[in-house]
């Protein structure tokens, strides 16, 4: 959804560089430089004038550039440091761009007394006392107010820090400005078409809310106008100004995986926001003390993306003296009635785009310029009469008709006519159904079983499925129809997408979902489920226990569905013999099910991933030799395994995990002989003492 060079979207872009560092020429060869590499070498990309010599009355160009340009500005204070006048223009500079730009600047004093900076004493005095004869007061009394400014800044002290080991003191200023470059803005979109009036509107009712303690705002409207959209540009524009920030995104998608997603959501806020990698908590209730306890001190902002559970904003932001002064919430949903606490001005209904701007912003998609070739300009009206104004549909139909004929342009304009306008999963099953056989099976198995899954694990199981997985999931992505996430490469789709992908199964039998391809729906799976009503058609099935009223599951309903290539279960107590279970398999996922062993009669020899996240197993019996192609293995949480299995004949195994196996004390020798084993995972096995000598 404002122009494509909107400053919503842009103004915290990637900075030229991640750190400035200025310096005096008696620490360039020697700490200066000790910490430049250090931060080099840990990815953070720094500037360092290597300038030996100053010439001229002023500092560069270049170097004004690299100090605005920068995320954070390192100031080693050394004792001849005020000696240099171009230093001191570096620092007048530093303050400046931390005033109107909201840089961060870390002072570190090197061999000198905060104080002595503070207060202009010592050399540092001594040094102004010089510049005052040559320079005047108007200049020299910059300086004195940028050196006090810089020193009353949260800094280091070498002398104090580390007992003076200046590696050790290296080490943790790297440590810190990892944690703050790694604070960082968050793609919004490829044309942001309609978003800078919409943020202005958004960023004035949040200045309305002067006197409240905390800030809130509800943005809410159907799916695919924009919501989340809306929310990113306004966290690229806020978030350095707060103590701590975090985006959790899809929340109705992550918490809908199992019962314990409200708690991992709690989980990720706190580790965001206090900079720490691990933090556990048992239950819902624990998390928000949790959250109260460590958070009311700090000045925070949150979004909490696609809210559908009242139970989930009242997780993770039930009230608002939870967070400190002048921290601020952000809220995205798509029902109104989550947000029935706040007042008017605390709500914000994301409008469909005017014509203008969805011309705009089909054409961006379609030519790649704002405005199309004369030749398409009509068809481009009639289209985008037909889309109401949703950037998501113009988004995915523009970049459908990208590169193809006008007549192809007008046959699709003729097929969207034929469309009600609100039925939206009609305009975007239009790119799906331009689809090759073989990509549309990859895009409903991905809407159905792989959302937030990770890309290489989920083209590992869909090419053993016999699709094209890499080339498919390309072409899913230059459609529109997928995005990858580019920190953690995990698949993302839009609800609406999705939803439009479920749809297409569900059709394909409404009245017999048992003759569906695909049981995602809670209510299909329990008609089939419990009636026993499978079939051979079935090739998919996800399922967990409050879809199944919590009743335990006997593996004889799987016994016609001999087609069965993907079967994920949750929360559920299982019976029976496993040989009921098809040969096709490919994936199965267990999580958090009861079963006390993996039974002997166990054997799929097309399985290539076998996840049993959180199982109260003991025991795996099964003979490995039975996987013949058996690649992924996870067994992580299952905290009553006490040994691995026997690995003899898993020569295809390539990742192997039994992360938190909290009374894991034996591992089988035979591990040794996997030769395609490039993961390994033991993590947190505390009572784990020795490994095989064959590993």
């Amino acid at each position: 959804m404002a122009s494509s060079s909107s400053s919503s979207s842009s103004s915290s872009a990637a900075s030229l560089y991640h750190v400035f560092l200025s310096f005096r020429g008696e620490t360039r060869k020697s700490f200066t430089d000790h910490l430049y590499l250090s931060l080099c070498q840990a990815g953070v990309n720094t500037f360092r004038d290597d300038e030996g010599i100053r010439k001229g009355e002023s500092i560069s160009d270049e170097l004004l550039k690299a100090i605005e340009g920068s995320k954070i500005s390192i100031i080693v204070f050394s004792k001849t440091y005020a000696r240099s006048r171009w230093c001191l223009d570096e620092l007048v500079k530093i303050v400046e761009c931390k005033q109107n730009l909201g840089q961060m600047v870390l002072p570190i004093f090197y061999d000198v007394d905060p104080s002595e900076v503070r207060k202009q004493t010592g050399e540092f005095g001594d040094s102004l006392i010089q510049h005052l004869e040559r320079f005047g007061d108007q200049r020299v009394d910059e300086w004195k107010a940028a050196l006090t400014t810089v020193a009353n800044l949260s800094g280091w002290d070498l002398k104090i820090m580390e007992n003076g080991y200046e590696s050790k003191f290296i080490k943790k200023i790297t440590e810190e400005v990892l944690r703050e470059v790694n604070r960082t803005y968050i793609n919004v979109a490829k044309y942001p078409v309609g978003i800078d009036s919409r943020v202005r509107d958004i960023l004035l009712l949040l200045q309305t809310q002067t006197n409240d303690h905390v800030k809130m705002i509800g943005i809410f409207g159907m799916g695919g106008v924009g919501k989340t959209t809306l929310a990113k540009a306004i966290y690229n524009l806020s978030y350095q100004r707060f103590d701590g920030c975090c985006f959790i995104a899809n929340i109705r998608s992550q918490v809908s995986e199992g019962h314990n997603g409200l708690v991992r959501l709690q989980e990720k806020l706190l580790c965001k926001i206090l900079n720490t990698k691990k933090l556990e908590i048992d239950n819902v209730d624990e998390g928000i003390s949790l959250i109260k306890e460590r958070l009311r001190s700090k000045r925070v902002l949150i979004v909490l993306d696609d809210i559908d559970d009242i139970s989930q904003l009242e997780s993770l932001a039930g009230q608002r003296n939870w967070f400190g002064s002048s921290s601020t919430i952000i809220i995205t949903t798509r029902d109104v009635h989550l947000l029935s606490d706040l007042r008017a001005h605390e709500k914000y209904m994301v409008k469909t785009l005017n014509f203008f701007e969805s011309f705009q912003l089909l054409s961006w998609h379609a030519f790649g310029v704002s405005i199309p070739l004369e030749e398409y300009t009509e068809v481009s009206e009639r289209i985008v009469s037909y889309t109401g104004g949703l950037p998501l549909a113009l988004t995915i139909i523009g970049s459908h008709l990208r590169g193809r004929s006008v007549e192809e342009w007008i046959d699709n304009a003729e097929k969207l006519r034929k469309m009600p306008n609100d039925k939206v999963q009609n305009i975007l099953k239009i790119s799906y159904d331009a689809l090759d056989d073989d990509t549309k099976n990859i895009f409903l198995d991905i809407a159905c079983f792989f959302i937030g899954d990770d890309e290489n694990d989920t083209s590992i199981i869909l090419e053993a499925c016999g699709f094209y997985a890499k080339i498919g999931i390309k072409t899913l992505i230059e459609r529109c129809l997928l995005t990858i996430d580019g920190v953690s490469e995990r698949l993302q789709m839009h609800d609406l997408v999705q939803d439009m992908g479920r749809e297409i199964v569900r059709k394909e039998s409404p009245r017999e979902p048992g003759k569906q391809s695909r049981l995602v729906d809670p209510n299909d799976v329990f008609d089939v489920l419990h009636g026993d009503k499978g079939t051979e058609v079935i090739e998919g099935i996800i399922a967990n226990s409050n879809m199944l009223g919590n009743v335990p599951l006997s593996t004889k309903v799987f016994t016609r569905m001999v087609k069965l290539r993907i079967l994920i279960l949750g929360h559920m107590s299982i019976n029976g013999s496993f040989k009921y279970l098809s040969n096709e398999l490919r994936l199965f996922r267990l999580h958090h099910c009861h079963l006390r062993s993996i039974p002997s009669d166990f054997c799929c020899e097309k399985l290539v991933e076998l996840d049993m996240n959180g199982c109260n197993v003991k025991e795996f019996k099964c003979n490995m030799q039975h996987f013949r192609c058996l690649r992924i293995l996870k067994l992580d949480y299952c905290q009553q395994l006490k040994k691995t299995p026997n690995f003899s004949g898993a020569n295809t195994l390539q990742n192997v995990s039994f992360m938190h196996c909290s009374n894991l004390v034996k591992v089988h020798p035979s591990i040794g002989s996997l030769e395609r084993l490039v993961w390994l995972n033991f993590e947190s096995c505390k009572k784990l003492k020795v490994l095989p000598s064959s590993i």
